[in-house]
């Protein structure tokens, strides 16, 4: 079904979405299809395929679009992101991480190469027109970031226009050589709607408000947001001698202290960089009321660790869930129907909210 949500370009003007969009289940479902299936999804980074293993199955969303995919890297090193469901009756192709060869399912023997062409079943002999292309395994777009992994379902806009948007200011970064710490990731279960989660990391407006830390060390006078057509940027400046980036000479801020780049790209992908290193955090719906958040730490210099706006991650988190947890509790009021934008402070938010409204209306 269609939907006709309408947020005046003019933030001056506009409303948010209303309450409703938090809490009408046919409006959870139809963000799978109309937003989630349309757009990109961060699935790991290639140590997942690596000298042990070059098959590795996942599923996508889990609990929500709950599609079960495999990256693979054939004998040219090329990465490929492939259905892990067999064309022939619907079996999973692998349970675990795998170093093989071929793909070959366990059900009935139907074997495909790494790249997911089809390659032979048995028993065949007498079927006619087989095989046909819809024979060889679905193959996902993928595109790569440094060592981080990006795929898509139905995608509808181009991912290289994102990660051309993002590198205008951090493609300095040897992201090559940023190296997960699995012991500084961790998971957020968080009880409030996945869109909350994301409009409270839009906006630095709540930051003096809710995070007396993190406002200590950055400059809220100068917080910035800046808004490209699928992602945005909010740059935090150092308010003292906290810990910058070292910025080349050509770049758009060079001479500034700034303490951290904090990318969104829609719809539910956070990418925060600091002096140290690059915070992923990946929003996962879990119902209407719950969400996962995945934190993944890549470290560039342990010298800079848990310092700066960098530091304290996990209490900003815990500061920020039981915020958007209240709000989550304010959403469902009958007296609450929509609110308004500050024109300074909540740039990102607004252009989030236009984003889903289109995604839905069409």
């Amino acid at each position: 079904m269609g939907y006709n949500f309408d947020i005046d370009p003019d933030i001056t003007k506009a409303e948010t979405l209303p309450a409703s969009f938090y809490r009408d289940p046919e409006i959870f479902e139809a963000l799978k299809k109309t937003v989630f299936y349309r757009s990109w999804q961060w699935i790991g980074d290639t140590t997942l395929i690596n000298t042990a293993q070059n098959a590795y199955p996942f599923i996508l969303l889990d609990g929500f679009l709950t599609e079960p995919m495999l990256l693979t890297k054939d004998g040219d090193e090329t990465i490929h992101c492939l259905t892990n469901v067999c064309t022939h009756r619907g079996n999973l192709l692998l349970d675990g991480p795998a170093k093989t060869r071929k793909l070959i399912c366990g059900y009935h023997g139907r074997r495909f190469a790494l790249d997911g062409n089809f390659e032979h079943m048995p028993e065949f002999k007498e079927t006619k027109d087989f095989p046909r292309p819809c024979d060889n395994l679905h193959r996902f777009p993928l595109r790569r970031w440094g060592p981080l992994l990006f795929a898509g379902l139905h995608t509808s806009f181009d991912f290289e226009s994102v990660l051309n948007d993002m590198n205008e200011r951090v493609g300095f970064l040897p992201l090559d050589q940023f190296e997960l710490h699995e012991s500084r990731g961790k998971d957020y279960i968080v009880n409030a709607h996945w869109a909350l989660y994301c409009d409270n990391y839009l906006e630095g407006f709540h930051i003096p408000f809710v995070h007396e830390d993190l406002d200590a060390v950055l400059d809220y006078g100068s917080y910035d947001t800046v808004l490209y057509n699928y992602c945005n940027l909010q740059i935090g400046y150092a308010e003292g001698a906290e810990e910058v980036f070292d910025l080349p000479d050509n770049h758009p801020d060079f001479g500034k202290k700034v303490a951290a780049y904090y990318y969104w790209v829609f719809p539910n992908m956070m990418f925060n960089f600091y002096p140290w290193g690059l915070s992923v955090n990946l929003v996962q719906p879990i119902s209407m009321s719950q969400t996962k958040v995945t934190f993944s730490s890549y470290v560039y210099d342990v010298a800079k660790l848990d310092k700066g706006a960098g530091s304290g991650l996990d209490k900003v988190e815990l500061e920020d869930e039981a915020v958007v947890e209240g709000v989550q509790k304010g959403v469902r009021s009958e007296f609450y129907k929509a609110g308004r934008f500050s024109a300074n402070r909540e740039k990102g938010v607004h252009h989030f909210h236009r984003l889903l409204a289109e995604f839905l209306n069409t």
